[in-house]
């Protein structure tokens, strides 16, 4: 791309042999990062596409939900570690906070706080702009990524295959041409239409209107506040309310406060405090009275406001693994392949686990057949994280969508689980490994989990013998 910014906006690959090729990676948010770094262990260029500019730390425009909470499940964090080793202590050397989950932070479900236990998960907490930054750091500095930026057009190739991108730098429209051409362009991918045009076959999609809003802001830190445990996250009830705050970078809590259906948390002061002290815990409510809500979020006059916005209207999945055929040289992951309703914090896990299923088809072969690999494997991955987030969505009556036996079955046995997590240590660890993501849904299905999640003499859940939990006072 010929730019007369390029010297401020465009850096070069490093020098290597021709083979095995170029890849091309539309958009540098999480997902493309995770790509490239993916990718440089098998083609000689990398190179990222993104219409924002990558050289500062701000939330970007590409991003609108990056003013609000984001929630890096265990599972997405060790596999950060393995393409990142040292990702966990740069974080905290950047002022963010780590803590064992259920020990060092509070975990609220259907209302009643799940069961202090050791669970061997790590929570990791700070906003989104700083862990962006530092993945984006990190992959700028492998050597063969390089980066531009500019706008995705569409797509050059038939049906069979695709050959090159059409890129937008502002002065024109131009050709890339790649062996391999991923879009990492999030929830708002052109792919289907992209497709269509060359004659190949759209995906399918999935969808629930969940209709959610969000209202995010920062408040400064005081000694003592939650027993000094380092966040606390309320999930939405049956009201569709709920929300959380982590202790972040610069000694400040981050709030987000979240309404499905509609019911959007308001931006002023006294509402959004009116708002939380709806949420079945007290907890977030007592953060957000004790100090002013302060800016701070970046340098442009919408960064300055106290308390920011965000709509969210439906988790999406694309169905490319159910496609007949698909032509070789391009492949769709991350939020592009599936969106889910960010309440449950799966998004940069889940795109963190398609990164590594890509890495494993890409060191089986990078083939014409790669696409069609690749959307089998992160079938497997992106099944998980859909039926858990959509199965919580249809736990909510007013969400829309096709409600089976199996659904209704599994809502009601969760939902046993959350009360047996309230009294039992086993029963919480459980649930909660399984939330990050780190052990299968399956799990909460052990004849030792069940008995303890059906059975209990006095008709209530978990056993007998199940020590109470003490409701926090901080």
């Amino acid at each position: 791309m010929n730019s007369d910014r390029s010297a401020a906006q465009e850096s070069s690959p490093g020098e290597s042999a021709s083979e095995p090729g170029r890849a091309v990676v539309l958009g540098a948010g999480i997902a493309g990062l995770l790509a490239a770094r993916v990718l440089s262990e098998h083609f000689a260029e990398v190179l990222l596409v993104e219409r924002d500019p990558l050289d500062a730390d701000d939330p970007r425009r590409g991003v609108p939900q990056a003013r609000h909470l984001h929630g890096l499940l265990d599972r997405g964090r060790t596999v950060l570690e393995q393409l990142y080793p040292g990702f966990t202590a740069e974080l905290t050397e950047l002022g963010a906070g780590t803590a064992e989950a259920l020990v060092g932070t509070r975990w609220y479900l259907s209302g009643l706080r799940a069961a202090p236990t050791s669970t061997g998960l790590t929570s990791l907490m700070a906003t989104r702009p700083v862990l962006e930054s530092v993945i984006r750091r990190r992959t700028l500095a492998t050597p063969g990524i390089g980066w531009c930026t500019g706008t995705a057009r569409g797509l050059l190739g038939d049906a069979g295959e695709v050959t090159a991108v059409l890129l937008s730098d502002g002065s024109g429209i131009r050709p890339r041409a790649a062996d391999l051409i991923v879009d990492a362009t999030g929830r708002g991918s052109r792919a289907p239409q992209w497709l269509a045009t060359l004659g190949a076959c759209a995906p399918a999609e999935e969808r629930l209107e969940v209709d959610l809003g969000y209202a995010s802001a920062l408040f400064p830190c005081a000694d003592g506040q939650l027993d000094g445990h380092r966040s606390v996250i309320i999930s939405t009830g049956a009201g569709g309310r709920g929300g959380g705050a982590i202790r972040v970078e610069g000694d400040r809590w981050h709030v987000t406060l979240a309404g499905m259906l509609g019911d959007h948390p308001p931006t002023d002061p006294a509402g959004f405090a009116d708002f939380a002290a709806t949420l079945a815990a007290p907890d977030i409510h007592r953060l957000i009275t004790a100090a002013e809500p302060a800016g701070g979020w970046g340098r442009t006059a919408r960064d300055q406001h106290t308390i920011v916005p965000h709509k969210f209207r439906a988790p999406v999945r694309r169905r490319f693994d159910r496609l007949p055929s698909v032509p070789r040289g391009f492949l769709v992951l991350g939020d592009a392949l599936c969106s889910v309703n960010p309440l449950y914090a799966q998004g940069m896990t889940v795109a963190a686990q398609q990164a590594l299923v890509l890495r494993d088809c890409l060191t089986a072969g990078a083939g014409a057949d790669l696409p069609a690999r690749f959307y089998t494997a992160a079938s497997d991955v992106v099944d998980v994280a859909w039926r858990l987030s959509a199965g919580s969505d249809l736990a909510n009556p007013g969400v829309t969508g096709p409600r089976t036996l199996r659904t209704r079955l599994t809502n009601a046995y969760v939902a046993r689980a959350h009360r047996a997590a309230h009294l039992d240590p086993v029963v919480s660890r459980t649930f909660l490994r399984v939330a990050n993501l780190v052990e299968p849904p399956a799990a909460l299905l052990r004849p030792d989990l069940a008995r303890r999640i059906l059975w209990r003499r006095d008709g209530g859940t978990g056993p007998a013998d199940a020590p109470a939990v003490a409701e926090p006072t901080g």
